[in-house]
């Protein structure tokens, strides 16, 4: 029986992040674009069939549902969440394509117990959450077996840019670093990885970069996926006097980064870092 068991330490920081269903759709769309940095990352960190994988911070299961496919039938993953709406909307996932493999648990992953030690746990964009970070990766390490991995796939909002500058981008991406950070989220968690993992007493991991970067070819499916996290983030933006709603202009603010796009900018994303490392055998 997998339950939480024990007195906890809440460390995460509120997920400002509704878990609406036009949220959901904009991780399954930002997934798509993401997902094959993450595989990249999970290869380099061994992960491959058969094993037995911990996805920590699931939500609606974009990971879980990747590493299912990297660890194959003989494998197995567990997805954990706190939030009952994203895990709803995984196991509505998991169900419409039967998945042998995939199982989830409602709970802190760091607070929850297992019947069993994992090989892996790995966790996209999950540290940035938490108000103790360190915390979250030693209670997430007890569950891994001697020897096993941890990977953790995290942003690093410093590398956002356009050239020659599309403003509407940058200011975008000026207004989330900023409501991030006056609600406590830490935009810079991918190069911090390094320092987290360490203090956790795991050995200093391997780390690996990259960014979303693209023009007039590849440029609008990031720039559609910025106006959406504006659109998620926007009573947030207000209520922390980032930006007004007439600064943002939400009807427009699509339209107008594929102008600036269509004018010849480049954008780059923020840098997607990932970091492994072995428990102690």
């Amino acid at each position: 029986m997998e339950v939480a068991d024990g007195a906890r330490v809440d460390v995460h920081v509120p997920y400002i992040l509704v878990h609406s269903d036009r949220e959901i759709r904009r991780l399954s769309h930002q997934a798509g674009i993401i997902n094959p940095i993450t595989r990249r990352i999970l290869l380099s960190a061994g992960i491959r069939p058969g094993m037995r994988v911990l996805d920590v911070g699931c939500g609606a299961g974009d990971v879980t549902f990747l590493v299912s496919e990297m660890v194959g039938s003989e494998g197995q993953v567990i997805g954990a969440d706190r939030a009952p709406a994203a895990l709803a909307a995984a196991e509505g996932r998991a169900a419409a394509h039967p998945l042998q493999n995939v199982s989830f648990r409602e709970g802190d992953p760091a607070a929850l117990s297992f019947d069993r030690p994992f090989d892996a746990v790995i966790g996209r964009y999950v540290l940035m959450f938490q108000a103790d970070a360190v915390a979250m990766l030693r209670g997430v390490a007890r569950h891994l077996r001697p020897g096993g991995t941890i990977v953790f796939h995290e942003p690093d909002w410093d590398g956002c840019r356009s050239s020659p500058p599309a403003p509407t981008y940058d200011d975008c991406c000026r207004w989330i670093v900023e409501t991030f950070r006056r609600s406590g989220i830490e935009t810079n968690m991918g190069i911090k990885l390094d320092a987290a993992f360490r203090a956790a007493g795991l050995t200093a991991p391997s780390m690996h970069l990259e960014a979303v970067v693209g023009g007039t070819k590849s440029g609008f499916d990031w720039s559609h996926q910025t106006a959406e996290l504006i659109v998620t983030m926007l009573p947030e933006i207000q209520s922390r006097g980032v930006a007004t709603a007439a600064e943002v202009d939400i009807e427009t603010l699509g339209q107008r980064m594929q102008l600036e796009i269509e004018a010849g900018s480049v954008i780059v994303s923020r840098s997607e870092v990932g970091a492994w490392s072995r428990a102690p055998t």
